[in-house]
């Protein structure tokens, strides 16, 4: 017999078998844990010598015999459902107390525990209590969370085969990859009815994710300490994790993901994720949703389900956004007003009035050729029809999304999942810090809460922190408007010949308001990141004040905060460019500035605004992918490769399973929200300025395709494994989704109509003559005149400002974007009767475009339904089939039990069934 030696903290030793050592020590634990409830002081027994010094000795094992993969406890037998994980420190007595009774208080409820001592792990200073959850806890506790679990296997025939669905064999994984269990029709799981349902191997019944979940359930209501007054328990290791007395929590992966497990007890699920999910080069094939959901649970498997299929949705908007691309690229040449701005004999005649004041001189039309010809790649008839198509795929997308969420509830069990246990169970948080009391109709227990007083208050002070950031913000973009105004004067000062005389620059032209654009764009970006750092802690902090009550609250609180940030810091510039720069110019004579300062509100170039939004948006938008990716890919690994540099050391043998998992990062119980918050600022660039620049779609394609991969990646290699968790959809995002569909139709139909040049042109060609250059002399028609004479002086530029071919006494007048009558006129420098029509068109257009997207979005939402029948059929079903076999179940269970009391005949006493007619008794007693 094998026998363990180890100091026992004395010069004395202390021996035992494995098994006399586990079974004395489990009893004596249970024996302590007894008398942890209540007080030492109340006449209990104290703790026997040898109970005390195998409490004391921890139960060493030498590490070497057994494999570092090993997911069970030292019997082989039991498996290791959660590990905690802590370190003596100066508060060490006041937290040993709390960690024996909370030990105490686990073994009482039926936990089986198992410590390693800190000489034993990698570090030599971190113990490791292994958690093992017997049948007899997690049936009970299976039946509290109605847990399903199969009682029969589906009969329903799978017609999902689709006509020539042999094309689709290259994008699919192996069969037992896809659906690595078996198709049960399932029902909440009773006790009482063990014999009901499918149970072939207890030790396997439950997956480990289930395990892990009903453990973590129990780790949250366990009690660690009783109060002062004695009136209420502390507990739940949440709160243990804050105050330090646990270090870590955590379920553990059941290998390592580069190899499969060498136990055969175990399963390799991870290598399995790793292999055929994580890989980079999978990009093309399809996700293992089913795995996913059986290793991590069914809250991870519906993030990856919504990422996936809105991946695929965006290969379709991809593909037409880039063709439109191509129709702006194919239509170059019947450009007709930029030719007129590149030509010598229009645009090299054009001179234009002084882009701002003093700084700036007078400019030929011509020098902005180039920005002319980028402009027309995005702006052009195919503009609208992509914004019309982009505004109906959206609904197409989050249609199709409620279908395919439907399908998953059905198939993960989720149909009847209400987040009752995350809406009544309370917050350790908010149990510490509510110290009044009140009885909860639905528990009809007594409960914490807090006063209408002090939450309105704490509501208020939330709601002007929310503010005040989002005033920074808006702040932040007034400091850079500024920049934009400052900056484009020096610009303009030092680039002036390269801006008059056409001088090429590393191959495009680079003018004032391409360099004042992207480097604006540029800053721009930078302050939105460290505005992000920054934030994400204050609306932490904020929410945690309010003290929401359930974690359902708490995240639904913190989803609408960082949300509404992140809305105002990304999308504010992009809102700047479309809807404001150039529209409360001025003319000569009458500018308009910022606050009263001396800078002059920006002006779009004759090219438009519509190329500078384009700018912006590829900037932040493909910044903050590229960011992303490599923040996500890159910190975590560096952290773990910093943390685990000392076990590098260790011979491979010492590295045990939870010490491996120790030294990886967390992934947090608020871990998906940053993805869904990162994939949702993504949907609104693709969304609501996706008028501006068809090809933003490609570019989330080829992020999100990343992006899968990336997540998976580290989720599967860079984190410990998560606690499973149930959701039904992807929550609160669902209704923000909704929201920003809705508003990118009307963002878009006015980036059209105020953003671009379409309008104008196409009210200028339909009021002309009929002809082939019916665009001919547009440009001209769309700038005004002004006499150079009646410019102030401060708004002339300074002496060696203009360029060397302006002669003011030969060009008297120079040219500004604007519809307005000319000098001369009774009514010059106010709007023409074309600026009016114009507006006209243009609202007129707005109203016809929301109305027609609008009402074909009601139509297709109508049209299609959110639940398959299919899956209807299935439910419908599935609950036939539960009642019938549960009718059918104490049918047989009744006539066992007749049949043990002696009734072997058909006749059934009537006091058996006193409220059933006779000919039911007999039925049932048949």
């Amino acid at each position: 017999m094998h026998r363990i030696t180890g100091k026992t903290g004395g010069d004395s030793l202390i021996e035992m078998s494995p098994t006399d050592s586990f079974n004395d020590g489990i009893n004596g634990y249970h024996q302590h844990a007894s008398s942890s409830t209540g007080s030492l002081q109340q006449g209990q027994s104290p703790l026997s010598r040898k109970q005390a010094l195998f409490l004391k000795f921890r139960s060493r094992v030498d590490k070497k015999k057994h494999s570092k993969d090993s997911v069970f406890f030292r019997d082989g037998v039991r498996r290791i459902d959660f590990v905690l994980s802590y370190v003596d420190d100066k508060d060490g007595e006041r937290k040993q107390e709390r960690r024996r009774l909370y030990e105490a208080n686990l073994v009482n409820v039926g936990l089986e525990l198992e410590i390693e001592d800190k000489s034993e792990s990698d570090d030599g200073k971190t113990y490791f209590v292994k958690i093992h959850a017997p049948w007899e806890v997690l049936a009970t506790y299976a039946d509290v969370l109605k847990i399903k679990v199969p009682f029969k296997a589906n009969d329903i025939p799978n017609n999902s085969e689709m006509p020539m669905n042999w094309l689709s064999t290259p994008f699919r994984l192996p069969e037992h990859i896809m659906h690595p269990e078996p198709d049960f029709f399932t029902a909440p799981f009773d006790k009482s009815k063990t014999d009901f349902f499918l149970i072939g191997d207890k030790d396997t019944f439950f997956p480990p994710s289930n395990r892990n979940r009903i453990v973590y359930y129990i780790l949250s209501r366990c009690s660690y300490l009783r109060d002062e007054c004695g009136d209420r328990d502390k507990k739940g290791i949440k709160r243990l994790l804050n105050n330090g007395t646990y270090t870590a929590a955590f379920p553990l992966h059941d290998c390592r993901y580069w190899t499969r497990s060498k136990d055969a007890n175990c399963e390799s699920d991870r290598y399995s994720l790793y292999k055929h999910w994580a890989g980079f080069f999978c990009f093309f094939k399809e996700q293992p949703l089913n795995l996913i959901r059986k290793y991590y649970g069914e809250k991870i498997g519906i993030y990856f389900a919504w990422l996936g299929f809105y991946t695929e949705m965006l290969l379709f908007a991809a593909i037409v956004g880039t063709i439109c691309f191509i129709y702006g690229f194919l239509t170059y040449d019947d450009n007709q007003w930029s030719k007129e701005i590149c030509s010598e004999e229009v645009g090299g005649n054009i001179v234009m009035c002084p882009l701002c004041d003093k700084k700036c001189g007078y400019w030929k039309l011509n020098s902005t050729c180039n920005s002319s010809w980028q402009s027309h790649l995005f702006d052009n008839v195919a503009t609208v029809f992509f914004a019309i198509f982009m505004g109906i795929w959206v609904t197409l997308f989050l249609e199709f999304w409620k279908r395919r969420q439907a399908r998953l509830e059905y198939e993960w069990d989720l149909v009847d999942f209400e987040e009752e246990q995350q809406k009544l169970q309370l917050r350790p948080e908010y149990e510490a810090m509510c110290t009044n009391r009140k009885l909860n109709r639905i528990t009809q227990e007594m409960e914490p809460y807090l006063p209408v007083t002090s939450k309105c208050a704490r509501t208020c002070l939330s709601g002007a922190t929310v503010l005040l950031w989002i005033s920074l913000i808006i702040a932040c973009i007034i400091g850079v408007i500024a920049y934009r105004l400052a900056v484009y004067a020096a610009f303009a000062s030092i680039m002036k010949d390269s801006a008059t005389s056409n001088l090429q620059v590393v191959g495009p032209y680079i003018t004032p308001q391409l360099a004042t654009s992207v480097t604006a764009s540029c800053i721009n970006f930078v302050i939105i990141m460290i505005l992000n750092l920054m934030y994400e802690r204050v609306a932490i902090w904020i929410t945690d004040m309010e003290i929401p009550k359930t974690h359902l609250e708490y995240e639904n609180k913190l989803t609408v905060k960082m949300f509404l940030f992140q809305f105002v810091n990304y999308y504010s510039s992009c809102f700047y460019v479309a809807f404001f720069k150039g529209k409360f110019v001025g003319y000569p004579g009458n500018y308009a500035y910022m606050f009263g300062s001396n800078l002059r509100n920006e002006e779009c170039d004759p090219g438009g605004c519509l190329i500078e939004l384009t700018t912006q948006l590829v900037i932040v938008m493909t910044g903050k992918q590229v960011w992303g990716n490599i923040q996500e890919a890159l910190v975590p690994w560096l952290m773990n490769w910093w943390g685990s540099r000392k076990a590098r050391s260790h011979p491979e043998s010492l590295y045990s399973r939870w010490e491996q998992d120790h030294d990886l990062q967390e992934f947090g119980q608020l871990g998906l929200f940053d993805e869904y918050l990162e994939m949702v600022i993504q949907f609104g660039f693709i969304t609501l300025f996706v008028a501006s620049f068809p090809l933003a779609p490609l570019l989330a394609l080829i992020n999100n395709i990343i992006e899968v991969r990336v997540d998976a990646w580290k989720l599967t290699t860079q984190f410990r494994r998560p606690v499973a968790a149930k959701a039904h959809s992807i929550g609160a995002w669902q209704e923000i989704l909704n929201g920003m569909a809705v508003l990118s139709v009307v963002t878009n139909a006015f980036i059209v109509a105020f953003t671009s040049d379409m309008i104008p042109r196409l009210v200028y060609m339909y009021t002309q003559p009929d002809g082939e250059m019916k665009m001919k002399g547009y440009i001209s028609s769309s700038l005004s005149v002004f006499n150079i004479s009646a410019i102030p002086l401060a708004n002339k530029p300074d002496d060696g400002e203009n360029p060397p071919w302006f002669n003011s006494s030969i060009i008297t007048t120079c040219r500004y974007r604007d519809y307005r009558y000319p000098p001369g006129h009774e009514r010059q420098y106010t709007h023409t009767m074309q600026f009016w029509h114009i507006l006209a068109a243009k609202l007129a257009f707005i109203i016809i475009m929301e109305h027609v997207v609008f009402l074909v979005k009601f139509f297709v939402a109508w049209m299609i339904p959110d639940v398959p029948s299919e899956v209807k059929a299935r439910i419908k079903r599935e609950r036939y089939l539960v009642q019938e076999y549960l009718h059918n179940y104490e049918v047989e269970k009744l006539k066992i039990q007749l049949s043990q009391n002696g009734h072997n005949d058909c006749t059934c006493p009537p006091m058996i069934y006193p409220s059933l007619p006779k000919h039911e008794m007999l039925s049932e007693c048949l």
